[in-house]
């Protein structure tokens, strides 16, 4: 089988990697001969499972370079780019920079019980699921690590512009996040790159399960999908794949729906 990247010494930056739509990423890039660097934040008890998902990556024949980090803070993201830099032997470059992190807060703002959402909430959520793209697309283009032809993809999705319960600093979050990559297009094209935001349908991740009333999520998302089903990690990660091609360079700034038509009801 031909692999569409194996002659070229491309890297993809997943920044959310160990699990969910930025592993199926992974992994597909992987399998079309894409080197993989993936920051996550997991914690000791998960290392043994997301181990053996990397060792599945590994055993496609590319490099791969694992960081069990927080990839939003500021010293942090400095050493980790050092050592992506070691890495890639200046000649290696980064085709892909997709951002998968879903570290958010999901309080309600007028709870039954506990505590209301909180200014710091919105605060920690948008810094780790907004901010931190546009510091690592930042970092990388200083250092000189991105290719010619460049693709920074972030995750979003309908509650960007839609309101659901106890979503509203993911929400924030993900409206921000859309209005940072289409700045990315704009202002960093001159450098080749193009930024383009993926809007994934429901997809049952852990992080969806951690929503309070996911379960109604699922059953409303699967009537209105044309397919009757929800979105996979791999529908989303073929998408991803689709946008690294060298036949996707003219789609830049542009919010990709990936879920079946569900968005079209």
């Amino acid at each position: 089988m031909v692999k569409t990247f194996e002659a070229h010494q491309y890297w993809a930056v997943i920044l959310g990697g160990s699990s969910g739509l930025g592993l199926a990423a992974a992994r597909k890039l992987a399998a079309q001969g894409m080197h993989i660097c993936i920051v996550y934040r997991n914690s000791r008890t998960e290392e043994a499972e997301i181990a053996r998902e990397f060792e599945g990556i590994r055993e496609m024949g590319v490099q791969l370079l694992t960081f069990n980090a927080d990839a939003g803070r500021e010293e942090k993201r400095a050493d980790l780019i050092t050592a992506l830099a070691a890495a890639l032997q200046g000649k290696g470059k980064v085709r892909c920079l997709l951002h998968s992190i879903a570290k958010g807060n999901l309080k309600a703002m007028v709870p039954d019980e506990g505590n209301a959402l909180a200014t710091d909430d919105f605060r920690i959520t948008y810094d780790h699921m907004a901010v931190s793209l546009y510091s690592w697309t930042k970092d990388l283009l200083a250092q000189q690590l991105f290719a010619a032809d460049a693709r920074v993809l972030a995750f979003t999705s309908e509650g960007s512009h839609r309101a659901w319960k106890h979503y509203a600093a993911v929400s924030a979050a993900k409206a921000a996040l859309e209005a940072i990559v289409r700045s990315i297009a704009l202002e960093m094209a001159p450098f080749g790159i193009r930024a383009n935001s993926i809007q994934a349908g429901i997809t049952d991740t852990r992080s969806l399960r951690m929503i309070p009333g996911s379960e109604q999520l699922i059953a409303y998302s699967k009537s209105r999908n044309p397919f009757q089903r929800l979105t996979t990690p791999e529908d989303v990660a073929n998408v991803v794949y689709l946008l690294c091609k060298d036949e996707a360079a003219w789609i830049n700034g542009a919010v990709i729906p990936a879920d079946g038509g569900t968005h079209i009801s």
